[in-house]
């Protein structure tokens, strides 16, 4: 495993008690820093907080829908950490299966609202603490269904297009401060995410892969890290395939 330096950086993962968030902020431990886990499950939270077992680890509980909630805990987080170095996008949902004739607005809204507007609400809140600090790096977890666009997921797709757009703007917004903003487009994980699916739905994204596999959880994390890391210092607004092949741009 390769090594990043994170020591004495301080790092908010959203969704991070489980999946691709709780391999994220293993990897984030393991390379030095300071980890607050954001999520709104307090068991799978706990949990979490018990198997990594690190006086590095803890967490508050946030719905990242909730402006005011954000602004208010970031607020805590630099009062007791002196700072915040790194923040991750991860919390998500996938949403009904359903084609968009059928799909129900309430679902569409609740979607969007969780997968796009609360990344745009935590990106605009952290942004002031990072330019303060003349020090940040955001990495926003988007999907390869924001780039080609999945059947039957439709909500999804178009929130997770959003992250990529936004993590464009705001990378050149930012562009010349020591902030780097950049977004990963991973193929399917067998996480917990697969529950919100049906199983011909899962099979269509596996069909859709050449290597013939699911994406693993830690290089997810790997890419993740190097992101984060003073090693990159150059690649911002960009955005990094996890595709196992799939991605044709």
């Amino acid at each position: 495993m390769i090594d990043f330096d994170l020591n004495n950086r301080v790092a908010i993962v959203t969704g991070g008690a489980q999946g691709f968030g709780l391999a994220i902020t293993k990897r984030f431990i393991e390379s030095g820093a300071k980890v607050i886990i954001w999520d709104i499950d307090e068991n799978e939270t706990k949990k979490a907080i018990n198997n990594v077992n690190s006086e590095n680890l803890s967490y508050q509980i946030v719905d990242v829908s909730n402006i005011n909630l954000i602004n208010e805990k970031l607020n805590q987080v630099e009062k007791s950490h002196g700072k915040i170095d790194i923040f991750i996008n991860n919390a998500g949902i996938t949403g009904m299966n359903k084609t968009v004739v059928d799909y129900p607005l309430d679902e569409w809204n609740k979607v969007i609202n969780l997968n796009l507007n609360a990344v745009f609400y935590c990106c605009k809140a952290v942004v002031p603490f990072m330019i303060k600090n003349n020090y940040g790096r955001i990495v926003n977890i988007a999907s390869i269904a924001g780039k080609e666009g999945n059947p039957n997921a439709s909500a999804y797709s178009t929130s997770k297009a959003g992250v990529i757009g936004l993590t464009k703007s705001l990378g050149k917004e930012l562009a010349q401060n020591n902030i780097a903003v950049n977004c990963v487009t991973p193929a399917a994980a067998r996480t917990r995410i697969f529950d919100q699916m049906t199983e011909e739905h899962i099979n269509y994204m596996l069909s859709k892969i050449p290597r013939n596999k699911f994406a693993k959880v830690d290089e997810l994390a790997s890419l993740v890290t190097w992101l984060s890391s003073e090693e990159n210092s150059f690649s911002t607004a960009a955005v990094f395939d996890l595709s196992g092949g799939r991605a044709t741009y």
